[in-house]
């Protein structure tokens, strides 16, 4: 597993080498997309031994449904990467060229493409009260190239039929542009996601052959592969925290004798009243009692990134001790030290408010 998910992590890096950090969800993730698939126009380029009769031809193709799985790994700061299996299948419109007049030939058959893509991608991070994540992403792979009987008949004398019926496996690779609409009201880590993704290969070469005159030449066709996707779907997280516990306002808890908490307004690290008072009632205990080490300790909740958050406690706690130091506390008597969000006091998932643990904790040894 080890090695899987540092094959993920490598894709991602490659596509997104200076992508930003941000708090996000991490774990493991299944997904599932629906949408509709245009293939774009192929030149095909007959390659036949001893055919002297024009060789170039058009295929264009009908929109048609696509499908797209995936199974990847988030790793907490905004990257993600995926391995995707994907299904494109097109109906021929029509097939134009090869020397035969337009209104004089019939057109039939389709192009299948699936195949096995790595994807990497970044989530960007709009705040935890955004109900929206867009993200991009950008993938290789290997894509099958199948044209199933894809005809052009003459429906005039002489018969002219030209067949392209190969197939080959291509290098591919796509670039995706999407968002993720989170909905923990339906389920606890799921998303409903729309993209836009532009997937291609290399041009191929598949069997062909053309039957002119009672005469079969047999040969290859010189094919390109280029298709616009819009999908919608969703995703589903494998792990998720537990529920928040019901908030409460904040208040001096309940701390064992000589400790002291002080409580902050969400994304402040400024003293309200009836901060200044714990901590002037800190200072007084601290002057009154035996005294060897006050720890000042600074804390944050899960709304915000982890980098900002420890600056956050960390500015919290540097007001703290100079409060105390106000209140007559030699700061060489401190002990400061922030732990960020990774203490709380009460357990929340990722980006959740919680009053009880903006924090910063004075104890008294």
């Amino acid at each position: 597993m080890m090695a899987f998910r540092k094959a993920l992590l490598a894709a991602t890096v490659l596509a997104f080498p200076a992508a930003a950090q941000a708090q996000q969800a991490s774990g493991f993730y299944i997904g599932l997309g629906l949408g509709l698939n245009w293939l774009q126009d192929s030149d095909i380029s007959l390659n036949l031994a001893g055919s002297a009769l024009p060789r170039g031809g058009t295929a264009s193709f009908n929109p048609a449904p696509a499908i797209v799985g995936s199974f990847g790994y988030a790793y907490g700061n905004g990257l993600r990467g995926e391995i995707e299996v994907s299904y494109r299948v097109n109906d021929v419109d029509s097939v134009t060229g090869f020397g035969n007049a337009n209104g004089a030939v019939t057109s039939q058959g389709k192009v299948r493409n699936y195949g096995v893509m790595l994807n990497g991608f970044y989530d960007f991070d709009l705040g935890a009260a955004s109900w929206i994540q867009p993200y991009i992403g950008a993938g290789v792979g290997v894509m099958r190239h199948n044209y199933e009987s894809v005809l052009q008949t003459r429906t005039v004398a002489p018969a002219d039929v030209v067949a392209v019926i190969g197939s080959e496996w291509l290098f591919g690779y796509q670039a995706i542009v999407g968002a993720a609409f989170p909905v923990p009201s339906i389920g606890p880590g799921l998303s409903l996601t729309a993209e836009y993704r532009l997937m291609g290969t290399l041009d191929g070469s598949v069997e062909a052959n053309r039957t002119s005159a009672g005469t079969v030449r047999r040969g290859d066709a010189d094919v390109q592969n280029l298709n616009h996707a819009i999908f919608v779907g969703i995703r589903q997280m494998l792990y998720t925290p537990p529920p928040a516990a019901p908030a409460v306002a904040p208040a001096a808890a309940p701390v064992p004798s000589r400790s002291f908490i002080v409580f902050f307004d969400f994304d402040r690290s400024n003293l309200t009243d009836r901060a200044r008072q714990i901590v002037a009632e800190a200072a007084q205990n601290a002057q009154r009692a035996e005294t060897t080490r006050i720890e000042v300790s600074g804390h944050a909740d899960r709304a915000g990134t982890v980098q900002y958050n420890q600056r956050l406690s960390e500015r919290r706690a540097q007001t703290v001790a100079a409060e105390l130091e106000r209140n007559g506390v030699p700061r060489s008597a401190m002990f400061i030290q922030a732990f960020g969000e990774t203490r709380p006091l009460v357990p929340t998932a990722d980006g959740v408010r919680e009053p009880q643990n903006r924090r910063v904790e004075i104890v008294l040894r």
